[in-house]
C-alpha cells in the first residue's frame, strides 16, 4: 500500500464533502418532515423483504442520521447520532486520506459502509426467520404445552428482545387459560404485525463506514496512542481498536433491542476494511508499517 508523503491536510476534500453531505440531509430531512414527507422512507436502509426496501439505500442510509423527519422526532439524540460519527469520520478519516489519497479512500468508505450494510442485513435476515418460525407454530392448533417445549428446545432467552416477548406470551398465555382460543389467535395475529414491523424498521448512520476506518486506522497505525477523556492515560490504537471490536461482538450476540444500535453493521464494516486492506497489501508491495 503506497504512503503518499504530501502536505497533510487537517480537512481532505473527501471528508469535507462527506461532512457537508451529511449536514445538509440532517437538515433536509428536519425541513421536510415538518412538510409531512419522512426522507427516511426514501433514503433509510430496509430489510429487502420489506416493501419500502429500494436498492439505492444501501448507499443512502450512510448519510442519514436520527429519526429526525417523523412526527414527534427526537432532534437531540438525532444530531448525537450525526456528531459522533462525523467527529470520528474527521478524526480518523482525515489521516487515512492524506495517507490512501482521495479516490482511495472514497472508494474504501463507501465499500465498507455497502458491506456492513450486507452484513447487517444478513444477520437481520437470520433474525426474522427465526420470528417467521414462532409465527408458522400458530398456523395449526398448538397449546401452551407445546409453545413451551418450543422455547425450551430452541433455548430463548429472556435476556434477548425476542425472548423476552415470548416468555410475556407465554405468561400472559398462562393468565388467560390455556385452552382460550381468541387468546391464541390474538397471539398469532399480533406476532405476524410484530414480524412485518421488524422488517420495516429503517437503519441509518455511516456507522459501518466509520468503524472501517476506525478499524483501518488500528490496523495501519497500531501503536499511536490514543487520549480518551474518559480513561486517565493514553491507550495504544490496536488495544482500542480490539476492545470495541469485542464488545460490539458482545453487544450484537446479546441482541438486546432496547439499544437501537446495529451492532453487526459496526463489525462489518470492520471485517471489510480488514479484506481490502489485505487486498490491497497483496497487490503492492509497499507497505506502511
Amino acid at each position: 500500500m503506497d504512503f503518499r508523503p504530501s502536505r497533510f491536510e487537517i480537512l481532505p476534500a473527501v471528508v469535507k464533502n462527506l461532512l457537508i453531505l451529511n449536514g445538509l440531509l440532517f437538515l433536509a430531512t428536519i425541513v421536510m418532515g415538518k412538510q409531512g414527507i419522512d426522507l427516511t422512507e426514501f433514503l433509510a436502509l430496509h430489510h429487502w423483504s420489506s416493501e419500502q426496501f429500494r436498492w439505492w439505500q444501501l448507499v443512502t442510509h450512510l448519510f442519514m442520521h436520527g429519526d429526525v423527519g417523523a412526527p414527534g422526532a427526537n432532534y437531540e439524540a438525532g444530531f448525537m447520532h450525526l456528531f459522533s460519527n462525523m467527529f470520528a469520520l474527521w478524526m480518523f478519516g482525515s489521516i487515512l486520506e492524506n495517507t490512501l489519497g482521495p479516490i482511495r479512500f472514497l472508494y474504501f468508505y463507501l465499500i465498507c459502509g455497502v458491506g456492513a450494510s450486507l452484513l447487517h442485513l444478513g444477520v437481520v435476515t437470520w433474525q426474522l426467520q427465526g420470528v417467521q418460525d414462532v409465527v408458522s407454530q400458530f398456523n395449526h392448533p398448538i397449546t401452551l404445552e407445546q409453545f413451551s417445549a418450543y422455547l425450551n428446545d430452541h433455548h430463548y432467552s429472556r435476556n434477548t428482545q425476542f425472548g423476552a416477548i415470548l416468555f410475556d406470551i407465554k405468561q400472559q398465555w398462562m393468565m388467560a387459560g390455556s385452552n382460550n382460543t381468541s387468546f391464541i389467535q390474538s397471539i398469532h395475529e399480533g406476532l405476524q404485525k410484530y414480524l412485518t414491523m421488524q422488517k420495516d424498521i429503517p437503519t441509518v448512520g455511516a456507522s459501518g463506514a466509520v468503524f472501517g476506518i476506525l478499524f483501518a486506522f488500528g490496523y495501519l497505525f497500531p501503536n499511536t496512542e490514543l487520549y480518551l477523556y474518559f480513561i486517565p492515560i493514553p491507550i495504544k490504537a490496536k488495544y482500542f481498536v480490539a476492545f470495541y471490536a469485542i464488545f460490539e461482538l458482545y453487544a450484537g450476540v446479546r441482541n438486546n433491542g432496547s439499544d437501537n444500535i446495529a451492532h453487526f453493521a459496526h463489525l462489518g464494516g470492520m471485517l471489510v476494511a480488514f479484506i481490502i486492506i489485505k487486498i490491497w497489501n497483496k497487490t503492492n508491495r509497499k507497505s506502511l508499517y
